[in-house]
């Protein structure tokens, strides 16, 4: 896809979808490494920041359908990455917390985020990452981005984009 450009170059639209394509497909091969997926990482990161959160309030926080979320839950289960408690509060709820594997591979998600991070803002120094930083948060706020979840979970498993 050729985009239109201006005297004074491509749009901002334009740059943040190619740099987002970019930086999609970069981080995929990096957590591929651990053989891991973007929505893995995703779920596990979202565990990680609130222990005990039971299945249902991930699928909301995350906006991702209640059955892809025990889809994914089952697969870190079964790799030994997540376990599910029953609420004392209600039995019906399952909580889900990381498993001692399950810290440790948040720890390599950790150092491949922070490699990403370096890829994808390589020839900016300090203060230009974080004025990048924060510039593209208002945008995301503008936006009525939910803070620390992508966009992309809404899209797992609707239609023909099951994963």
């Amino acid at each position: 896809m050729v985009a239109a450009a201006s005297s004074d170059g491509d749009g901002v639209a334009f740059l943040l979808s190619q740099l987002g394509h970019r930086s999609a497909s970069t981080f995929a091969d990096l957590i591929a490494s651990i053989d891991l997926t973007p929505p893995h990482a995703g779920i596990l990161r979202a565990i990680s920041a609130e222990p005990g959160r039971s299945q249902q309030a991930l699928s909301d926080r995350l906006g991702l359908l209640p059955s892809r979320v025990v889809a994914y839950v089952d697969e870190l289960e079964h790799r030994g990455y997540v376990e599910r408690r029953r609420n004392p509060d209600d039995r019906r709820l399952h909580a889900l917390y990381l498993t001692a594997a399950g810290k440790k591979i948040m720890t390599k998600i950790g150092e491949l985020g922070r490699r990403h991070e370096k890829l994808l803002t390589a020839g900016l120094d300090v203060q230009q990452r974080d004025t990048l930083r924060q510039l593209l948060s208002v945008v995301a706020e503008r936006q009525g981005l939910t803070p620390h979840v992508h966009p992309g979970y809404r899209a797992l498993g609707r239609a023909t984009n099951s994963r």
